[in-house]
């Protein structure tokens, strides 16, 4: 069995995400997206989804980045 490296939980079903030449281990997509998902650079809300990236830095939508300068950035419908 694999140990998530988020709760610890020792689970039979845990899974391993390889990502940016790391291995992670977890036992659940809620474990994941706590430590996978980027976090928007504004309001701090983690992005399960599109985001939107504008000079480097990501966003969970158009009016954040904006809210933080970025002229331009619009959310895609």
């Amino acid at each position: 069995m694999a140990r998530c490296e988020v709760c610890g939980n020792d689970y039979g079903m845990a899974f391993e995400v390889h990502a940016q030449g790391a291995v992670h281990v977890f036992d659940c997509f809620a474990c994941a997206i706590h430590r996978m998902a980027p976090i928007c650079e504004h309001c701090g809300v983690r992005m399960v989804g599109q985001g939107v990236e504008a000079d480097g830095q990501w966003f969970c939508g158009a009016h954040c980045a904006r809210a933080e300068g970025k002229v331009g950035v619009a959310d895609h419908v």
